[in-house]
């Protein structure tokens, strides 16, 4: 990687190769030196005006035309615009033609614009490198045609500077997104996150809008787990980080397509639908280590120090009751519904599975705090166990009760089936927290804001 004089000039001493700086410590001078995420923050409104709070990195690739006018008017809508520090970095992608000297002139014209040259095509390797090597504590890019409009921008990054979100991203597919482009486009987008939806439960709406940012801090440890240097590189680093937990924010946005834009759809198309399932792979046989990836519950250190706070058992025990207590309503609604047209024993049975399975699935997430799909098959046939056995002692009870009364009422039945589930339930409890949900590091958290974004630049392949 080569840089112009801009760069050297620039802030104080950068990051190493890995993305940390010397002391060991992220960007925003955070420890990531291990364990889980450290808490998000709001970022300092006065910082060192040395130090940038944003850096836009702007992929190209044979741009000579459309690179100056886009710097200018983005170095412009920053300048009125953005109430922080920033940078606008210009990552040339081995370009052939007049790239290179439009980028240098830009670096050495205005202030806070710097050029990188990489000797390499590949979107996503331009912003692996220059995401990797930049003390900027919020990163961001965008491509070049500008089909999105600036005003979206400091929507994008405002949730990541004041410590809300982890990513954002723009969405071309969110209900108040205004977007003018042709059907083949509008539906090759869609076709493709449809896909990613039913292929790898991709929660986000718009994966390959060019228009996103994250912070350094999830940067750092993100990156180095995505594999593609391409177009794919931007979903996989959204599927990586929502399997993860992490909170990403999406930002409807207005974006007009690019007429002249030279994106291979076939070849792209091929690359995109090997990476879906390199990636489904890789996370359906836990090779890669998400964990890395985990945020503590709650950005104020206060939130951790409440006094009477349930932990452990004692928090278990409490989500435990309280999903036992809506299971057991479910289950009598059930079974009352159902033994309008069956005998006891069948509406027993059926009510008991269909609530067997509600509740297993709200335990392991509730109570257990068991994330994401793996092992989901596992824990519902492990939890059908549990049901034998709560049906073998409700039923059992339902039996004694024919056999002692002949006749029993409907009140009746209902009271017998109460205190055999009681039964069942310490037993339920015991066998999910020693056997189904053993103690393991799951404790993952996934929240999301939905709004969606944006462009489709040069094939920087």
């Amino acid at each position: 990687m080569t840089t112009t004089d801009s760069l050297r000039s620039g802030p104080g001493p950068g990051p190493g190769a890995d993305g940390r700086s010397a002391s060991g410590r992220s960007a925003s001078g955070r420890s990531t030196s291990g364990g889980h995420l450290p808490v998000r923050e709001h970022l300092p409104a006065a910082a060192p005006s040395a130090v940038p709070v944003l850096d836009v990195v702007v992929p190209v690739y044979n741009e000579e035309k459309d690179l100056r006018p886009c710097v200018l008017r983005l170095h412009d809508h920053l300048s009125r615009t953005f109430p922080y520090a920033f940078r606008i970095t210009v990552a040339d992608n081995a370009s052939t033609d007049a790239t290179p000297a439009v980028a240098a002139r830009l670096a050495a014209e205005l202030r806070g614009v710097q050029y990188v040259r990489l000797e390499e095509k590949g979107r996503g390797r331009a912003l692996r490198t220059v995401w990797s090597g930049s003390d900027a504590p919020v990163l961001a890019y965008m491509d070049v045609d500008l089909s999105t409009d600036l005003n979206a921008l400091l929507p994008l990054v405002a949730p990541l500077i004041s410590g809300h979100s982890d990513l954002a991203i723009g969405s071309r597919l969110a209900r108040s997104a205004r977007v003018v482009r042709g059907s083949k486009r509008e539906f090759i987008s869609r076709a493709y996150n449809l896909i990613l939806r039913s292929s790898l439960a991709a929660g986000f709406s718009d994966a390959q809008c060019g228009f996103k940012a994250i912070r350094s801090e999830v940067a750092e440890r993100l990156l180095p787990m995505v594999e593609d240097s391409g177009w794919f590189f931007d979903t996989e680093l959204l599927v990586l980080a929502e399997r993860a937990g992490l909170r990403i924010h999406e930002v409807p946005v207005d974006w007009i397509d690019d007429p002249d834009s030279t994106v291979h759809i076939v070849r792209t198309a091929t690359e995109d639908l090997k990476g879906v399932w390199r990636v489904g792979r890789a996370l359906a046989v836990g090779a890669l280590p998400l964990d890395r990836l985990a945020r503590p519950f709650g950005d104020d250190p206060r939130d951790r120090a409440l006094t009477g706070v349930p932990r452990g058992l004692a928090r278990q025990l409490v989500g435990f009751c309280v999903v036992g207590a809506l299971s057991t309503l479910f289950y009598l609604a059930l079974y009352s519904l159902f033994r309008l047209g069956v005998g006891p024993q069948l509406a027993n049975g059926g009510a008991l599975l269909v609530s067997a399975v509600a509740n297993t699935a709200a335990n392991r997430r509730l109570t257990f705090g068991v994330r994401g799909r793996s092992g989901a098959v596992r824990h519902q046939a492990q939890g059908l166990v549990v049901f034998a056995i709560g049906l073998a002692l409700t039923s059992g009870s339902l039996a004694a009760l024919g056999a002692a009364s002949g006749s029993p009422s409907h009140s009746a039945e209902l009271a017998v089936l109460i205190t055999a589930n009681l039964a069942a339930t310490v037993l339920r409890f015991l066998l999910l927290r020693a056997w189904v949900f053993p103690a393991r590091a799951h404790t993952h958290t996934h929240t999301q804001s939905n709004t969606p974004t944006c462009s489709e630049p040069e094939d920087l392949r």
